[in-house]
């Protein structure tokens, strides 16, 4: 099987999976490998992510979210990171 390499734009970035109670993040990036840890949607939950996050020096994150549960978590996040939201059916 052929393989395919890219050049690494982000360094270290996120993928987030937003429920009505919970957050899936899985990072990646140089240095810190492949991380994934569950959330709740809690103010305070919410704030632990985001010191994990900043602890691992992630500075871009995907998120995707069906309905509006995508809405305190984009805004608590979107202060230190840059941040997509991603429809899945695209």
């Amino acid at each position: 099987m052929e393989s395919n390499n890219f050049e690494l734009i982000i360094k270290r970035g996120c993928g987030i999976d937003v429920h009505e109670k919970k957050v899936v993040v899985t990072i990646r990036g140089d240095g810190i490998g492949v991380e994934t840890r569950t959330f709740l949607t809690f103010t305070e939950d919410l704030g632990e992510l985001l010191s994990w996050l900043k602890s691992k020096e992630v500075t871009h994150g995907a998120m995707e979210s069906t309905g509006v549960y995508w809405k305190p978590v984009y805004n608590i996040l979107s202060e230190s990171l840059n941040l997509i939201l991603v429809n899945a059916r695209h």
